[in-house]
């Protein structure tokens, strides 16, 4: 686990250092990051009783990944020792997988997060781990996602994210579904993932006219 943490926050500081070298010193307000992106998985998983809903359970993880890059960043910000960061999550993850299962719901739970986000304005991955838990996502799919969406992250960068000339919807479809397609098809044990879904990401992006 540790390992695959470590990998994890090499990638965030590299991406961080891809949008702006100096990216620690800027003040960027992570935790307003992650609340918007609470907001928005709520409306994904369905809160209105007024008509009916269903979960978008796909959209509500990809909501989850975009909260976890953000609460990545927030944790290197309040710590200059990758390492250190990553002992903790250790302890935060392997302690919230011994507590048992207790019957919180999706929602409950996440005004929990959000809240805490906003009274700390700080990234509680304590409660975030609950919130994994009660959506069913575990650490490996965690893993496996996060590196998919950091891979798009760099290849939306590469492609003119930033200048506002990248397009996301390639043939019709965006490229959150492309990269999700592409995942499946991919080994995400096999060391080459990352450099094979970049490449998958390239050929059909090429392919829309991109």
């Amino acid at each position: 686990m540790k390992a695959r943490l470590n990998a994890m926050l090499d990638l965030q500081d590299a991406m961080n250092r891809k949008v702006n070298t100096d990216w620690r010193q800027q003040g960027f307000p992570w935790y307003r990051a992650i609340w918007v992106e609470c907001a928005e998985l709520l409306d994904h998983y369905g809160w209105k009783w007024w008509k009916h809903q269903q979960p978008d359970i796909e959209q509500v993880k990809l909501e989850l990944i975009d909260i976890w890059h953000f609460g990545l960043s927030q944790l290197l910000l309040g710590d200059d020792d990758p390492e250190a960061v990553a002992d903790k999550l250790v302890d935060v993850f392997n302690s919230v997988a011994d507590s048992g299962d207790r019957a919180i719901d999706f929602r409950d739970q996440l005004e929990t997060f959000t809240l805490s986000t906003l009274s700390t304005r700080d990234f509680n991955p304590t409660e975030f781990a609950v919130l994994l838990k009660t959506a069913d996502l575990d650490f490996d799919e965690l893993y496996t996602r996060y590196i998919g969406k950091n891979v798009l992250n760099f290849f939306r960068q590469d492609h003119g994210y930033q200048e506002g000339t990248y397009s996301k919807v390639w043939a019709g479809r965006e490229d959150n579904e492309h990269l999700v397609e592409l995942s499946g098809e991919l080994d995400s044990s096999d060391p080459g993932f990352k450099d094979a879904l970049y490449s998958g990401l390239a050929t059909r992006y090429k392919a829309s006219g991109g």
